[in-house]
C-alpha cells in the first residue's frame, strides 16, 4: 500500500541533480578524507556503545534500556546498542522498546532499518504492538513524516493489526492539509475501506475537501448526498466545507439550500464555522445570508468580532440598506466592540451616495468621531456630487477642529481641477499655505490634471518639472493626461521626457496613452522614435498593446520599409502580445508589399485558426495579390474554413477565387469552392463571369471533376453575357436554369 501511495506524494517532489564533472572532480579529491572521517566516526561510536554496554550488563531491562537509549545521543550507536540487548539471551524487547526505535529511525529517515525493526516487532508478536505504534503514527504525521507512517501501518497489517479510524483520519487529515493530490487521498481512503473500517463524519469531511480541492464539485455533492447510507450525519465541519466551497465557486444559491437544510437538521456551527462563512456570503453580495447566520451566531452563544461586523457593515452599504447597516454598527457598540476607522468610512459612503449629507454629519457628530478618514470620506462625498461650496465649508470646519491633513487639501484640490475649475484650485492652494499646510505630490498631480482640462500643457510642463526637482513622480491619471496632452499639441519630445523620468522610476503608462505616443510619432514621419519609445515601454515593464505593434508597423509600410515588419513582429512574439485582426490585416498587407507569398499564406492561416475574420478591403486585397503570382491554391483551405462565417465571403470573392483557381490549373480547388457556394444558397445570385471562360467543355470539366453530379442554379438576371450565352447553356446537363 505504501509503495503505491508513495509513487503518488514523491512523484511532486523536485530532485536536486549535481553535475556529473562537480562530482567526479569532488569525490576523487575527497575520498581519502572521506575514508578517515569514516573511521573516526565508528571509532566514536563504538566508545559510546562500550560504555553504555557497561551501564546495561548487570541490570538489561526495558526501562533502563530505554533510558540509556535516550542518553544516548548518536543514532548510530542506539541501534548497535539495540542489537547488543537483542543476542543477550534473559532480554526481550518489548513494544515499547521497539516502537521507541522505529520513532528515532522514522525521524531521521531511515526508512529501510526502520522497516525492519518494524517486521521484527511483528515476528516477536509483542503485545500491546498496536497500542505503542499508533503514537508513533501520529507523531510520524505531526513531523510531516507521512511515507514513514505508511510504512508503519503497512507493517501493522501484515501483523494482524487493524490500525483504527482514528489512526487513518490522522493520515487522510494530513494528504488534506499538505495540498496533496486527490489521487492519494483517494487511495488511502480506498485501503481504509478494503481493511473494512467504516469510515465516520471525519473521514467523509477530509474526502469532501479533497474533492472540492479537485474541482469535482458533482462528485462532492454525491458524497454529501450518500453520507447518511454510511451511517454518518454531516456535522458543523460538513457545512461548512459544503457552503463555503460552493460559495467560492459562485454557486450561491446551492450553499443557501445547504444552508437552508442546516437549520432544519439544527445543526449548531462553531465560532469557526461563522467565521470563515459570513465573510463569504458578503464576498459574493449577499448580505441577507450573511446577518442570517450572524443572527445564528449571536443565538448558539457565540460573540461575532470587530471585522465580522465590519465586513456585513460594508456590503450593506455598498447595497444602499443603510437603515440595517446602522442597526448593525449599534449592535457593535451595545456588545462593547470598538468599530474601526474603515467601519466609519463606509457608512460614510453609503450616506453620501443616497446624498443624505446632513445625516452624515449627523452621524459624526453623535458618534464623536475624530479620526481623519471618515471626515475625508465627506469630503470626497461632496465633491463627488459637485458641492464644491460644501465642501470648501467643511474642510474649513475640519482645519478649525485640527483633523484635517494635507490629503484632505488635496481631495477638494483635485476634484476642482477634474472638473476644470483649476483658477478656484489655485485660491484653495492659497489658503492651504497660509493655513500652514505643505503641498505635496498628490497636490502637484492634481493640478496637472488641471492645466492639461483647460489644455494650458505649458503649465502643466512647468509643473511636472517641479516634480522632477523633488524627486516626486506624478500619479498615473495625471502621468497619463500630460502625455496625451503633449501630443496634441505635437510636443513629443517634451512627452518622450515624461515618459522617460516616469518610467526610469519604474511607474508605467497605461496602454491607450501609449498608443497616442507611438502614433504622433509616425504621423510626423518619426517612426524610427516610435520605435524607440515602443521599446524603451517594454524595458521598462509596460506592456504594449497590438494596435501600438499594428501602428508601427503600418507606417512602416507606409514609407516603403515593409520588409522591417518581420523584425517588429518577431518582437511582438517574443514579448507575448497577441495578435488582432487589424495586427493581422498589417501583417498580411507588408507581406504583399514584401512579395513574401509563403508568408501571406501562413499569415492568414493562422488568422483563420484563431476565429478571426479580416475585412473584404484585406481579402480582396490578398486575393488580387495571391492571384497575381497564381498562389491562390495556397489559401484554399483556410478561405473554406471562412465559408461558414456570415457575410464574410461574398459572390464577388468567389467570382475572383474561382477564376484565379482554373487560371492556375487548379480545377479541383475551384470546383470545391463552386460547390461551397452551392451548399449556402439554392438560388444565390453569382456575377459569375462566364464569358471569362472561352467555351463550354472547360465548364463541363470543372463540373464533373472531383465532384459527380453537381447542381448550380443560375437565376437568369445573374447572367450578364447576354441571352446567346444563356442559349449556349441550355443544353449542359448540370446546369439548371
Amino acid at each position: 500500500m505504501s509503495a503505491k501511495l508513495l509513487q503518488f506524494i514523491t512523484s511532486k517532489q523536485i530532485f536536486r541533480w549535481v553535475s556529473v564533472k562537480t562530482y567526479i572532480s569532488s569525490n576523487l579529491c575527497a575520498t581519502d578524507f572521506q575514508n578517515s572521517t569514516e573511521n573516526d566516526q565508528n571509532q566514536s561510536d563504538n566508545t559510546e556503545v562500550q560504555s553504555k554496554v557497561v551501564l546495561l550488563k548487570n541490570e538489561l531491562c526495558p526501562d533502563k534500556l530505554i533510558r540509556v537509549l535516550d542518553s544516548t545521543a548518536n543514532l548510530n550507536a542506539a541501534v548497535k546498542i539495540f542489537k547488543w540487548a537483542s543476542l543477550q539471551k534473559r532480554f526481550r524487547h518489548t513494544a515499547g522498546t521497539y516502537s521507541w526505535i522505529i520513532m528515532k529511525l522514522g525521524m531521521a529517515g531511515n526508512i529501510r532499518e526502520m522497516d525492519f525493526f518494524c517486521n521484527e516487532m511483528i515476528k516477536e508478536k509483542c503485545s500491546y504492538s498496536e497500542e505503542a505504534l499508533v503514537p508513533v503514527i501520529d507523531s510520524f504525521v505531526r513531523h510531516h513524516k507521512l511515507a514513514e507512517a505508511l510504512k508503519v501501518v503497512e507493517v501493522m497489517k501484515l501483523g494482524n493489526y487493524t490500525p483504527s479510524v482514528i489512526t487513518y483520519n490522522v493520515m487522510l487529515g494530513s494528504l488534506v492539509k499538505e495540498g496533496s493530490d486527490f489521487l492519494s487521498v483517494l487511495f488511502l481512503y480506498k485501503e481504509m475501506v478494503k481493511d473494512g473500517i467504516v469510515p465516520n463524519v471525519d473521514t467523509l469531511n477530509y474526502l469532501l475537501e479533497a474533492l472540492f480541492r479537485a474541482n469535482r464539485i458533482a462528485s462532492a455533492i454525491d458524497q454529501f448526498r450518500r453520507m447518511s447510507m454510511k451511517g454518518c450525519s454531516p456535522n458543523s465541519r460538513t457545512f461548512e466545507i459544503m457552503i463555503t466551497s460552493l460559495c467560492a465557486r459562485n454557486q450561491v444559491d446551492e450553499s443557501i439550500l445547504l444552508l437552508n437544510e442546516m437549520l432544519e437538521q439544527r445543526s449548531i456551527g462553531d465560532k469557526k464555522f461563522y467565521d470563515v462563512t459570513i465573510p463569504l456570503f458578503c464576498r459574493v453580495n449577499r448580505p441577507d445570508q450573511g446577518i442570517r447566520l450572524l443572527r445564528m451566531m449571536r443565538s448558539s452563544g457565540f460573540l461575532p468580532e470587530s471585522f465580522v461586523y465590519g465586513l456585513l457593515i460594508r456590503c450593506l452599504c455598498e447595497n444602499l440598506e443603510l437603515d440595517e447597516a446602522i442597526k448593525l454598527f449599534e449592535d457593535m457598540i451595545e456588545s462593547d466592540l470598538t468599530p474601526e476607522a474603515d467601519v466609519y468610512v463606509d457608512i460614510m459612503k453609503g450616506f453620501c451616495k443616497v446624498g443624505q449629507f446632513s445625516e452624515t454629519r449627523h452621524f459624526l457628530d453623535e458618534n464623536s468621531i475624530s479620526e481623519i478618514d471618515p471626515q475625508n470620506a465627506l469630503l470626497v462625498g461632496y465633491c463627488n456630487a459637485g458641492n464644491f461650496f460644501e465642501a470648501y465649508s467643511y474642510l474649513q470646519t475640519m482645519v478649525e477642529r485640527n483633523i484635517a491633513d494635507s490629503f484632505s487639501w488635496s481631495i477638494l484640490i483635485r476634484m476642482l481641477c477634474e472638473n476644470g475649475g483649476v483658477g478656484k484650485a489655485f485660491e484653495v492652494l492659497s489658503r492651504m499655505i497660509i493655513s500652514s499646510y505643505v503641498p505635496e505630490c498628490a497636490i502637484y498631480s492634481a493640478l496637472v490634471v488641471g492645466q492639461c482640462k483647460v489644455k494650458k500643457y505649458e503649465e502643466a510642463l512647468k509643473l511636472f518639472y517641479g516634480v522632477c526637482a523633488k524627486y516626486w513622480l506624478l500619479d498615473h491619471a495625471s502621468y497619463a493626461e500630460l502625455v496625451e496632452g503633449l501630443c496634441q499639441m505635437k510636443k513629443i519630445q517634451e512627452a518622450t521626457e515624461v515618459l522617460q523620468y516616469m518610467s526610469s522610476s519604474g511607474c508605467p503608462l497605461r496602454a491607450s496613452s501609449l498608443n497616442v505616443l507611438i502614433e504622433t510619432f509616425c504621423l510626423t514621419g518619426k517612426v524610427d522614435e516610435a520605435i524607440r519609445v515602443r521599446s524603451l515601454a517594454y524595458s521598462s515593464g509596460i506592456a504594449c498593446s497590438p494596435l501600438a505593434y499594428a501602428t508601427i508597423m503600418h507606417w512602416l509600410c507606409n514609407t516603403n520599409r515593409a520588409k522591417y515588419i518581420s523584425v517588429v513582429f518577431s518582437q511582438m512574439l517574443v514579448e507575448g502580445c497577441t495578435l488582432d485582426v487589424e495586427t493581422y490585416h498589417v501583417l498580411i498587407n507588408g507581406m504583399c508589399m514584401w512579395n513574401r507569398t509563403n508568408d501571406c499564406a501562413l499569415l492568414f492561416g493562422q488568422m483563420v485558426a484563431y476565429g478571426l475574420a479580416p475585412n473584404s478591403k484585406a481579402l480582396n486585397k490578398l486575393l488580387l495579390f495571391m492571384a497575381y503570382h497564381s498562389q491562390l491554391h495556397t489559401i484554399t483551405h483556410a478561405l473554406e474554413k471562412l465559408a461558414s462565417k456570415d457575410d464574410v465571403l461574398s459572390p464577388e470573392i468567389y467570382n475572383m477565387l474561382i477564376n484565379g483557381l482554373l487560371n492556375e490549373g487548379q480545377k479541383h480547388d475551384a470546383c470545391r469552392s463552386w460547390s461551397s457556394i452551392s451548399s449556402q444558397s439554392a438560388y444565390m445570385e453569382l456575377p459569375f463571369c462566364f464569358s471569362e471562360m472561352q467555351e463550354l467543355p472547360t465548364m463541363r470539366v470543372c463540373c464533373r471533376e472531383g465532384l459527380g453530379h453537381l447542381n448550380i442554379v443560375f437565376q437568369a438576371k445573374c447572367l450578364e453575357t447576354g441571352p446567346m450565352l444563356l442559349m449556349h447553356y441550355m443544353d449542359h446537363p448540370n446546369v439548371i436554369l
